[in-house]
Order: C-alpha cells, then structure tokens, then sequence
C-alpha cells in the first residue's frame, strides 16, 4: 500500500509540475495556397519551410474566406453564425466587435497562468475600450486595430475618411514608429518581449503579421532575388513574403537564446486564401479570398514543436480555425469551463499520433445579409438562394453566389491555366467530392440529388442554431478627427444599447416574450372593446 501511495504521489507530482508549453500563434494575412516553398511556389521561405518540414502539415485545413471571421473563430472556438459575425468584416467606422460574452483564446491563456501577448493586426473591434486587445485577455499588444495600414506610415482610409492606426497598449505611437516597415516592427516587437519574458511563466504570443495584406509594400533589398517576376504585384507580395519569413526565423532564435524553444509549440496559418488581384496566389485551387470555393477557404498550414510525437509528417486530417481553441487550451492544462458551447474539436492528438480527425463536418458560413442568387428550389428545405457552404465528410455542397469561380494564377507555375467562370444566373447550388476533385472541376449536384438533399438538411439545422446577424450602419462619430486623428474607441459604456453584451438567447426571448405580451395586451382590448359594442348596441 505504501508503495502504491508512493507511486501515486509521483505520478501527481509529475502531472502538476509538467511544463505547460509556450504557445507561437503566427498568422499571416491574405496568404495564399502556392505562395509558400514546400507547395513548389517560386517565393521563397527558407525558414517556414523548416518549421513545416520538421513538424506536421496540415493539408486538409480551413479557415473562413475573409479576416475577421476567421479571427474571431480562432479566438472563441465559435462558428461565426453562433457570435452574429456572418456578414462581412469589422469595418473602422462601425460600432461593432467580438461578442463580450464569449472568452477568448488569450482569456483562458491568462486563466491558465500564461503571460499573454497580441503583436500585429487586431481587427476584432475597437468602437469601444472593452473591445481593445488589453480588454480581450492579452497582457500587452502592439499593432493597428483596423483590418489594415500603409505598412509605414500606419493610416488607413474607409469611404474616404483617413486616419492614423499605430499602437502601443492603448498608447498611440505613430510619431514614434513612423517610417518602420510593419514587418520588421512587428518581429522587433515579438524578440523584445521574449527577451523580458520572465521565464517561470509560459507564454502565449499571438504574433499576427499584416503581410501580405495590400498596400503592397516592401524594402527593396527584399526584391532583388526575384529579378525573374515580371509581374509588380507578384514581385512585391513575394518581397513581403520574404520579409515575413525572415522575420519568423528572428523571433525563433530569440525563442533559442532565451532558453524557451525546447518547450515551444508554433502554430502558423493564413486567415484566408490569396488575393489574386494584388499578387497572391492559390494555384491548383479554384477562387480566391471572399469566395466560397476552395481557393478562399483552404489554407496554409502547420504546427512544429518537440512535443509532437510524429514529427515531419502530412496530415489529410480535416481541421478547422475554430479547432485551435480547444487543442491549445488543452495542451496548455487550461479550462474549457464557462465558455459558450464550442465549434472547434481538440486536435491535438490528430496532429501529436496522426490518428484520425474528431471532426467529420465544417460550416464554411451561412450569410442571411448576402444578396440572394436564383430561385429557391424547395420550401421544404434550406433556402438555396442564400449564400452558404458546408463539408462533410469527402462532400461540398455550395449555395447562393459563392463569389468569383473563376481559376486565376498569379503565379509563373499557374502560367497559360487560367479558367474564367460566369455564374448563371439560376444557378445557386453545387457539390463536389472534394477528396476526388479537389479543385471543384467538376459539379455532381444533378447527378447526386440524394446528396444534396442530405447536405441540404444539415444547413437547415446549422442555420436554426444561428443567432442574429449583427451588422450596424456606420457611425461617423468614429472620424478620426474627432480623436486627434486617430481611429480608436469612440463610444463610451453607456452610449450604446447593452445589446453585444446579452447572450444571444436571452434576446431571442425577451424579443420572443415582449411580442407575446403585446398580442396578450391587444387581445384583451379587443376583447374589452367587443363586449362594450355589445352593451351599447344590443341588437
């Protein structure tokens, strides 16, 4: 008996005393599928190509078409038709942002006893202080709070109305920083709280680069080695790839001087696919950023760290943004108590073991704000006009205007293969096997109805689950100058409805019970009124 309590005493001490790992969440912006080495892109990434080659890639991964509802699945395990988010983005001049209700990420970071850090591009709402990252569960954050900046003079523009965007805390430091190439200021910042990271303490960075985001701007230095690229747009994005690559291998080997590699996970992924327009590239696959096709949804990949028990390896496993949430909460010996109900799946042992993917289906989104496409097929079924898309297992059903089908390759491997793609305008539903015809070549929605018909089902139910899309008008009170020039909270706590902060569901019902208690209120009148008819007028 003594020697079993012995044993035991040992095994408690070595789970509690285990170091939880530092945790290296990059994510670049607007990258696309080819434009990183080990897909045989011409860009060059020595130091990505590294990280992937010795940990696992992830080849069979998503993340949602545009930025913001990919950040806020990252950062709440949520779909975004479960947090309102399933229109658009967080534009600067709209009193909006991630839900209050819901942790994030850095939340349980810190409540896991973390050392929480944001360096890099927010979008996740600012209209208000509790929506700054300081407010959102990060210890420190340096970055813009829009969706994007001139990468030197850090202002930005919406309908016209210009202002600055660089800061330090809730500090604005333009003036300071002005003239710094976004990347190399961003790594900057990442190796300086390494280094003054106290080393008792695990560490999150949320390390979110602006490139290759437009404007397309670059150090010249970083373009000479692609004298080959005819193409200025492409040349310039391969320089800010580049740039960014050589950053990460700078904010490693801080990681390596300070002792903190051995225990370190790195997480790197798109927020969604490539803008062709402006450089980018996703070559075999099919649309690009803001479309439901693979081309703005599949996304580059991959997770290195000693942990992982089969390293160097490709995982076909399906995986989803929002699974991060439980896998590094998890990982890190966090609580997934009092969080909303989640999305994502832990994956750790899928990416650790190789084993099978806990996860059969992905929501891509359903968007009741879209505009409308074709006639809706069924009034028993899921509305086919509104723009929405679904995996689930090997199949992809597509709805409504899945935006530009079109197969555009920037790239000099994707030359003379452009395939131009009109939607007709009745069309409004797709499938494909996508484990067969990965590049969406070939439609089976005729021919597999049965399939359809299954697929659509399961959209009805997702968008029962849905909450409310949540997307105000703008409010020009946000005008930076009304702000010394800067974009940044301009609403104070009590100058706006509590609405964001109310749990969907307590909407739904005290909407649901405020109609009840007038039609109660107007059928007693009428009644009231009928029997006072009645006395009056006998007859």
């Amino acid at each position: 008996m003594i020697r079993i309590a012995i044993a035991i005493l040992c095994f408690t001490t070595t789970v509690r005393t285990k170091r939880q790992p530092n945790i290296l969440f990059i994510i670049a912006d607007d990258y696309g599928y080819n434009d990183i080495g080990y897909h045989g892109s011409e860009i060059k990434t020595p130091v990505l190509d590294r990280l992937a080659g010795d940990g696992v890639k992830l080849e069979n991964y998503y993340v949602q078409p545009i930025c913001s509802p990919s950040r806020s699945q990252l950062m709440t395990g949520r779909y975004q038709i479960h947090t309102g988010i399933q229109h658009g983005i967080f534009w600067p001049l709209q009193p909006n942002g991630l839900p209050l209700q819901d942790p994030t990420l850095a939340d349980k970071f810190r409540e896991a006893g973390y050392s929480t850090h944001a360096v890099g591009k927010w979008h996740l709402g600012f209209f208000k202080e509790e929506y700054l990252p300081t407010n959102r569960g990060f210890d420190t954050f340096f970055g813009i709070l829009n969706g994007k900046a001139d990468h030197y003079q850090y202002n930005d523009s919406a309908m016209g109305i210009n202002g600055l965007d660089l800061r330090d805390g809730i500090q604005r430091v333009n003036n300071e920083y002005r003239g710094q190439y976004s990347t190399n200021l961003y790594t900057k910042k990442a190796v300086e709280i390494v280094e003054k990271h106290d080393s008792e303490k695990p560490l999150f960075m949320y390390l979110s680069y602006q490139a290759v985001h437009l404007p397309l701007q670059v150090p010249d230095k970083y373009l000479r080695q692609y004298g080959h690229i005819k193409d200025m747009d492409r040349k310039i994005y391969a320089g800010m790839t580049s740039a960014m690559d050589e950053g990460i291998g700078d904010v490693v080997m801080s990681f390596q001087s300070k002792g903190l590699w051995q225990d370190t996970l790195v997480v790197f992924t798109t927020d969604n696919g490539g803008q062709v327009l402006y450089g980018g590239d996703n070559w075999p696959l099919r649309g690009w950023k803001g479309s439901l096709w693979e081309g703005g949804v599949k996304a580059v990949g991959f997770v290195h760290g000693q942990m992982i028990q089969k390293k160097g390896a490709i995982s076909k496993e399906l995986i989803h943004i929002s699974d991060w949430f439980p896998t590094l909460i998890n990982l890190a010996n966090g609580s997934l108590k009092r969080t909303n109900p989640l999305d994502g799946v832990d994956q750790w042992r899928t990416i650790s073991y190789g084993e099978q993917s806990q996860r059969k289906t992905i929501l891509h989104n359903i968007d009741p704000l879209f505009s409308h496409a074709g006639e809706r097929k069924s009034d028993n079924q899921f509305d086919t006009r509104e723009r929405a898309a679904l995996r689930h297992n090997e199949w992809k059903i597509i709805t409504g205007d899945p935006g530009n089908g079109s197969w555009i390759y920037t790239s000099i491997r994707g030359r003379n293969q452009n395939k131009l793609y009109a939607r007709p305008n009745d069309k409004n539903v797709w499938l494909f096997n996508i484990e067969n015809d990965p590049y969406e070549k070939h439609d089976l929605s005729t021919k597999r109805p049965e399939v359809v018909r299954d697929l659509l089902e399961m959209l009805a139910k997702f968008a029962l689950t849905s909450v409310p899309c949540f997307y105000p008008e703008n409010d020009f009170m946000a005008d930076p100058k009304y702000h010394e020039g800067y974009w940044g909270p301009w609403i104070q706590s009590q100058e706006i409805t509590e609405e964001l902060k109310l749990p969907s569901n307590t909407k739904i019902f005290r909407y649901s019970f405020l109609s009840i208690f007038i039609l109660v209120l107007y059928c007693l009148y009428y009644r009231y009124k009928k029997k006072r008819s009645h006395k009056l007028n006998p007859h």
